[in-house]
């Protein structure tokens, strides 16, 4: 469980630290080594209008903390766009105190327990914090995670790497939706 919370944290934070670092270095080698990035997952996600959702749901499954953390980490973080794209009503459920275990279930099964830049990706099953594995596989030089596709990849950050995807990822649990 502390795993989780630390993973679901580490997601969120990668996720809003990639667009914010994409917007301010555009044209820059995004793919800097760790040491040069001086900002944490979490700090560079809340610094992105584009990563409002995944921070506020990464502050209700309280894993702040844990995606601050010394890492490394790697978040698959999905943008606002991706939330909104969720059933109506599906986010503001999840972001319920009642329902904080499924949602720190979600948000750390966005995030691998180790540091993969966009170079290292292949096709490949990929250990999530959560626990269970996500897919990872290349669809024409694209990099897909269970169906979702990497808009942004290698967002550095002083304690891991954000990837930006368009679609938020649900892990297998039995259920058939996050309603």
């Amino acid at each position: 469980m502390n795993t989780n919370t630390i993973l679901a944290a580490a997601f969120a934070a990668t996720a809003s630290t990639g667009l914010i670092y994409a917007d301010a270095h555009k044209g820059a080698d995004e793919a800097k080594a760790p040491a040069e990035a001086k900002q944490d997952i979490v700090t560079i996600a809340a610094g992105a209008e584009d990563f409002s959702i995944l921070v506020a749901a990464i502050k209700a499954a309280d894993l702040v903390e844990t995606l601050k953390g010394e890492g490394p980490f790697t978040v698959f973080a999905p943008n606002n766009a991706a939330f909104e794209a969720l059933p109506e009503g599906t986010v503001v459920k999840l972001l319920e105190p009642e329902n904080k275990e499924k949602l720190i279930s979600i948000l750390t099964y966005h995030v691998a327990p180790q540091q993969i830049v966009a170079e290292d990706i292949a096709t490949m099953p990929l250990a999530t914090v959560q626990g269970s594995e996500a897919t990872v596989t290349l669809d024409g030089g694209a990099v897909m995670i269970d169906g979702a596709k990497v808009i942004q990849a290698d967002i550095m950050a002083s304690n891991g790497v954000i990837h930006v995807i368009d679609k938020v990822l649900l892990p297998s649990t039995g259920e058939e939706s996050t309603e």
